[in-house]
């Protein structure tokens, strides 16, 4: 527990971030019926049946020091999905950094293998140079910074049916134009 509290505590390096990483699986619901249109005084109803149109999987980046996060939506959570993400955050989201300190839990597709299951060995020992690995003890993931904004997003844009994976990726993404803006109400983090 004290690994990750020392990295939170420490001063920000850009060369040396520390991003907090997670995953959440997503359902995507459609209306059976259309929904009556609101009237003055009176907001537009719902109901109460849904069809259920599958899961996706919400991948989750949070750097623990400035205000960005990034949401990466895709149609499953194995390890080559993980590998996947480790790279772009790599090579797309911190090219100059030295090292990315990732702070992630026990899952068993959040390790080192995963990237050597999806990888050629040279990619995934270049991508692997670049990461360093700090695991949350067990039934503590709470510690995870990034559990906190799991639960702004859902209550600031998954809070309501969305039917396709296409409205969900552009709902995120307009929700994390909004959360990344420069501001008082982009980085809730820093006022802790």
């Amino acid at each position: 527990m004290e690994d990750v509290l020392d990295l939170y505590a420490q001063a920000p390096d850009p060369k040396r971030p520390v991003v907090c990483f997670d995953e959440s699986p997503t359902q995507l619901i459609g209306e059976v019926r259309q929904p009556i249109q609101a009237v003055p005084g009176q907001r537009e109803r719902y109901d109460c049946e849904y069809r259920r149109n599958g899961t996706v999987n919400l991948f989750i980046f949070l750097d623990a020091h400035r205000p960005w996060r990034k949401v990466k939506v895709t149609d499953r959570r194995t390890a080559e999905d993980f590998a996947i993400c480790m790279r772009e955050l790599s090579d797309v989201h911190f090219p100059e950094a030295d090292r990315i300190r990732v702070v992630l839990d026990n899952l068993s597709t959040h390790s080192s293998g995963a990237l050597y299951q999806a990888f050629p060995p040279c990619e995934a020992r270049r991508v692997l140079r670049r990461l360093e690995f700090h695991y949350v003890p067990k039934h503590a993931s709470w510690l995870n910074m990034v559990e906190i904004e799991i639960g702004v997003l859902r209550g600031q844009c998954l809070d309501r049916r969305i039917a396709t994976p296409e409205r969900l990726v552009s709902e995120i993404a307009a929700w994390e134009r909004q959360r990344n803006a420069p501001g008082p109400r982009s980085n809730a983090l820093a006022k802790i």
